[in-house]
């Protein structure tokens, strides 16, 4: 039988390779800066503010990954665009330095000072990360930092960053912790934690009833939120059920080396995945969804 199975998703994948190529070109904003403006501005001109993320080669240093990122933040201060960076620490070698100026050239383009998002990785990275955005915010810098549902140092971490005033991006995860609560359960466990005391919530998934019920509960609580979805990944539903709430859609907008295998990875592994991006695709996209202004 397992035979069998694997037969036919190796066939199923044969098939579906073309469509999937398709499907990326509609998701994915490319490999450098420049298609993550493109992709920003188009998603701006339909009314999705949007987050710009440099996904990098492991042979680059961490000096180069710097001036990735403040090339990113010099193109965004010369326009409109309601648009932050996302940046990863371990990329950069938890190098204080590199953040600091990071940090510095946020501060000086407008909308002074413009946000910076600390991403998460793996379990054993978020403290220091949370310590350099920390630092960040010392600086004078608007910082926002993700937490993990399936994390069990997630509730203890929505305290520390509430009391620092970051934005926060709650995630399911995608690093398990050993032992870790569910993803679902421990998201909304992170969002009850920040309801009502956050400065501003992300709701991070695709999933459109965790999305209605976490964005239902912040908005109950009078806590600024927003639901941020991936580009690379339907949205379609999900974003119905924000227009439902009155909730505003923002867009994760991926650059660099690793868009390609991170968007088709797991479709060419299992089929459904792959057929739930291919109809999303030839439904035109995330850059054909409808305009919100």
């Amino acid at each position: 039988m397992s035979n069998l199975r694997e037969f036919v998703r190796g066939k199923l994948a044969r098939l579906t390779q073309p469509l999937l190529a398709r499907a990326a070109r509609a998701y994915v904003s490319g490999p450098e800066l420049a298609d993550a403006i493109e992709a920003s501005q188009r998603l701006d001109d339909r009314g999705y503010p949007s987050t710009i993320g440099y996904w990098n080669a492991r042979e680059e240093t961490p000096e180069g990954i710097a001036e990735v990122q403040l090339a990113a933040l010099t193109a965004l201060g010369s326009r409109t665009l309601d648009t932050y960076a996302s940046v990863k620490v371990p990329a950069l070698n938890y190098r204080r330095d590199l953040i600091a100026r990071v940090a510095a050239e946020a501060q000086r383009l407008p909308p002074a000072p413009r946000r910076i998002h600390f991403d998460s990785h793996a379990p054993e990275t978020q403290e220091e990360t949370l310590a350099l955005a920390d630092l960040a915010h010392a600086q004078g810098t608007r910082v926002g930092v993700t937490l993990p549902g399936r994390w069990h140092r997630s509730l203890a971490d929505a305290d520390r960053v509430v009391k620092q005033g970051h934005a926060v991006r709650v995630v399911k995860g995608q690093w398990a912790e050993e032992g870790g609560p569910d993803p679902r359960d421990g998201f909304l466990s992170v969002i009850e934690r920040l309801a009502g005391r956050a400065s501003h919530v992300a709701v991070a998934t695709h999933d459109p009833v965790l999305a209605t019920e976490a964005l239902g509960l912040l908005h109950r609580c009078g806590t600024s939120a927003e639901l941020e979805l991936l580009l690379g990944l339907p949205m379609r539903v999900a974003v119905n059920a924000a227009d439902e709430l009155g909730a505003r859609v923002r867009v994760y907008v991926p650059y660099g080396h690793g868009w390609l295998p991170y968007s088709l990875g797991q479709a060419a592994k299992r089929p459904t995945v792959a057929w739930w991006i291919v109809k999303d695709a030839l439904l035109g996209g995330a850059l054909g969804l409808p305009r919100r202004r």
